[in-house]
């Protein structure tokens, strides 16, 4: 049964109102809530009811009822049950500190009735739970999706497409009554405090770590740094009381007196984050001697480079941007200068720029971070990643061979990391070592109790028959040429022993190959880097971002017609289609390639003038997929008539209902569309629904158009009212197919012909011939690869959609 350890320890009961409670078994009903938490920042909290506590996620933006919201829920302690009761505030010093009001409560159970609770602790370790909530707000199916390749608990919040579903535009703040905003509001400015909430009562040790990267996304602003050769350490001042602590939890106070001395200088209460590292007068670092600590030999000087500050006096910065965090680091040690205390220098520069001096200068790798990344204790982030040049790999020591010829001590150390549940042998190490150092660490060998081989008999390990086995205790730092095909590290040299890491972290680490990983393109004078083409844009069907620019690339002659001239707008997610997203309309022509056309237009919404990137070429279709635009919205209408579409079209929305009644209505509407002369074409939407265009040409405005696609749709209506609604609200169209004519306005976007979705399966929104419209049709059996397949084999269904306008006006008198 889960333990609420971590909740109660970061919480003082004498000081807060909220409940202290112990992991109880779960009742018959499986309870859960959404509380709405105004601290720092406004958050809601998820937390589902399993295993006796309350699983608990905070979802900055709220839970949405729009399938197409791909909600961040960050996955934090368990709560008690007793929790899910809790209203009112949580007074200032306290962790958390601020007003929680629930925002819905009610039951669930997990979609997979049959497996129950158990089920359930099997999809959390999983990363992928599905339940059915049973709230006043909240219903429906509903999932929460680990991240893939996160290592710091980041999970999505989505809601399944049901009849409880909305396809609206869905904020949770909508909901909540203005008296607990204004009281949230209120409570955090009426007792706002002299001195800042204060960190916890526990010291901050577990700092944030960085991904093992080849490269870095192509957005958000990216500091870079020399990856240092030390060991990483936190240090705690209060009251010249100062605590020096690893990675692991482990006091650094005694091995390097002379940089406490130097912290106590530091009349602040503080918490830093840096790396100790040794350096000659040259500034090439030794980091074999920081195993032996102070005194170091004369030409050797110990340094604590700084580059984060975690909390201030009370305050708390985890959550205050890096760049904040970063120039609060300056300050400081400006103020208390030590010529042991230095500022870690960060470049603002280009990814490529960074990487040139880091070879340039002869540095171990690049460490890159997110300017307005958050710090997260403990946590493994891709909000910082770590570029290496030089293979290392930290390995367990688990036995020794003994020595030959004039070697004293021992041969060779034979070494693992960990593997699933056991240990895996990746090679001996017999050299990097000096004669003193070889004799220390056998001394510390000969302590730890000798015992049997901790592979399979089946591995076999060089000079096995000379190996003496010990338990695993000590860590090593070994760099090395390559791994080999048996995953053993190719001509490894022993660097130094480390104290700074624990046994149960040590894995093997991939090497970093094409770091660059990008391509060029040429269109004249143009010239484009296609970057970053091996990232995983769909991970469970392991589809690339290369493999997204090979499809427009192959597929621009047929899309571009659709563009021409046409305003878009961008939906990118620069990280593929599991991580968050977000629409780009503006251009910043000052950071854009020059040779990119946009158009200034100003939106009637805000008065603003909005800077639309044009799409009239294959260069701008690839740098728009490029900067992660998986999709591509145009205009119905070009910039230089914003009131005279192209196309007509009647978006068919199945809200839910089976894809046969939609494939019915659609024939319906072919049927209306024929009978009045009028030629239509159909493509599927590539996500759930099927789009139907006339071609008008720019011959009339789009309040005709808007119009005459009303008037067939109330026609489908009247003929399949069962089943078709023309209610613009969710609620009022519940179960019913959705007849969407307000896509004809100024401004609207459509996904283009022939456009990728970010939808499982890499599906496409594929135009068709109205044959292939029947009960067979699938939209799931266009995507990517297929539809590629498919115009090598057959015409394109669409090539004569701009022969001939379609007259509105004859056809309304055959109406």
């Amino acid at each position: 049964m889960a333990t609420l350890d971590k909740y109660n320890m970061k919480r003082d009961f004498s000081r807060t109102s909220e409940p202290k409670g112990t992991a109880k078994k779960s009742t018959t009903k499986l309870r859960f809530v959404v509380q709405r938490h105004h601290a720092s920042r406004l958050h809601y909290d998820f937390r589902l009811e399993m295993d006796g506590v309350l699983k608990s996620w905070a979802v900055p933006k709220g839970p949405s009822l729009n399938p197409d919201d791909k909600r961040l829920a960050v996955l934090v302690e368990d709560h008690p049950v007793s929790y899910g009761s809790f209203e009112g505030d949580i007074p200032k010093g306290n962790y958390g500190y601020g007003s929680v009001a629930i925002f819905d409560e009610g039951y669930y159970e997990p979609l997979n009735k049959k497996e129950g609770e158990n089920g359930l602790r099997q999809d959390l370790e999983k990363g992928s739970i599905k339940v059915i909530l049973k709230g006043k707000i909240l219903r429906g199916e509903f999932a929460l999706v680990k991240i893939k390749s996160s290592e710091d608990n980041a999970w999505l919040l989505i809601k399944h497409r049901d009849k409880y579903a909305v396809e609206d535009d869905f904020n949770a703040e909508d909901l909540v009554d203005e008296k607990i905003k204004r009281y949230g509001i209120d409570y955090k400015k009426n007792n706002k405090r002299s001195e800042a909430e204060t960190v916890t009562k526990t010291k901050i040790t577990s700092p944030m770590l960085a991904t093992l990267s080849e490269t870095i996304p192509d957005e958000g602003e990216w500091i870079f740094e020399r990856k240092l050769d030390g060991f990483r350490a936190v240090a705690e001042i209060n009251k010249k009381k100062v605590s020096l602590i690893s990675r692991n939890g482990v006091s650094f106070n005694k091995q390097y007196p002379s940089i406490v001395t130097a912290l106590k200088n530091i009349d602040r209460h503080v918490i830093l984050d840096g790396e100790l590292v040794i350096e000659d007068h040259k500034k090439k670092s030794a980091f074999q001697l920081l195993q032996h600590g102070e005194p170091l030999p004369a030409k050797y000087k110990l340094y604590y480079y700084v580059f984060d500050v975690l909390a201030l006096d009370g305050n708390d910065l985890r959550d205050f941007e890096l760049a904040e965090r970063r120039e609060l680091v300056k300050m400081l040690l400006n103020k208390y200068e030590h010529p042991q205390l230095c500022a870690v220098e960060s470049m603002e520069s280009t990814f490529e720029n960074a990487i040139k001096k880091a070879n340039e200068e002869g540095w171990e790798g690049v460490l890159a971070k997110e300017t307005g990344s958050r710090y997260l204790s403990g946590k493994r982030t891709s909000f910082w990643r770590k570029i290496k040049f030089q293979q290392s790999q930290e390995a367990i020591i688990v036995g020794y061979t003994k020595p030959q010829g004039s070697r004293s001590a021992f041969g060779a150390l034979v070494l693992a990391v960990q593997g699933d549940g056991e240990l895996i042998y990746v090679g001996n190490v017999g050299t990097g070592f000096k004669e003193q150092g070889l004799q220390e660490i056998f001394d510390k060998i000969k302590q730890i109790p000798e015992t049997d081989k901790p592979f399979d008999k089946k591995v076999t390990v060089a000079n096995e028959r000379k190996v003496t086995w010990i338990e695993p205790k000590l860590v090593a730092e070994i760099s090395f040429a390559e791994w080999t095909r048996d995953e053993h590290m190719r001509h490894p040299v022993f660097k130094s022993l480390r104290y700074d890491k624990s046994i149960e972290e040590i894995k093997r680490v991939m090497p970093v190959k094409d770091m660059l990983n990008e391509r060029e393109v040429s269109y004249g004078r143009i010239k484009l880097q296609l970057t970053n083409q091996k990232k995983l844009y769909w991970p469970e069907e392991g589809i690339t971002k290369g493999d997204l620019l090979y499809y427009y690339e192959a597929m621009a002659p047929l899309i571009l017609p659709y563009l021409k001239n046409k305003p878009i707008s961008l939906n990118r997610f620069p990280n593929g289609i599991l991580e968050s997203s977000f629409f780009q309309k503006d251009m910043d022509t000052d950071s854009i390639p020059s040779w990119l056309k946009t158009v200034p237009l100003t939106s009637e919404n805000t008065g603003d003038t909005v800077n639309y990137l044009l799409c009239n070429n294959e260069a701008t279709l690839l740098w728009i997929a490029n900067m992660g635009s998986i999709e591509i919205n145009p205009w119905l209408s070009p910039h230089q008539h914003k009131q005279r579409p192209d196309f007509a079209v009647l978006d068919i929305d199945p809200n839910g209902v089976d894809f046969e009644e939609v494939v019915s209505v659609a024939l319906t509407a072919h049927e209306i569309l024929e009978y009045v002369g009028v030629n239509s074409y159909i493509k599927t939407s590539g996500s759930t629904g099927l789009h139907i265009y006339i071609y008008l040409g720019g011959q009339y405005d789009y309040e005709l158009a808007r119009g005459f696609i009303q008037m067939v749709a109330e026609l489908v209506h009247e003929q399949q009212d069962e089943t078709t609604s023309l209610e613009r609200s969710p609620s009022k169209r519940k179960e019913k197919i959705y007849l969407d004519y307000m896509q004809n306005k100024k401004g609207q976007t459509i996904v283009a012909p022939y456009s990728v979705r970010p939808k499982p399966g890499a599906t496409v929104s594929t135009p068709l011939s109205w044959s292939e419209v029947d009960a067979t049709l699938e939209i799931q059996q266009f995507t990517m690869e297929t539809v590629l397949q498919r115009l090598s084999k057959i015409q394109d269904p669409w090539s004569d959609i701009f022969g001939k306008k379609v007259d509105l006006k004859k056809a309304l008198e055959r109406f």
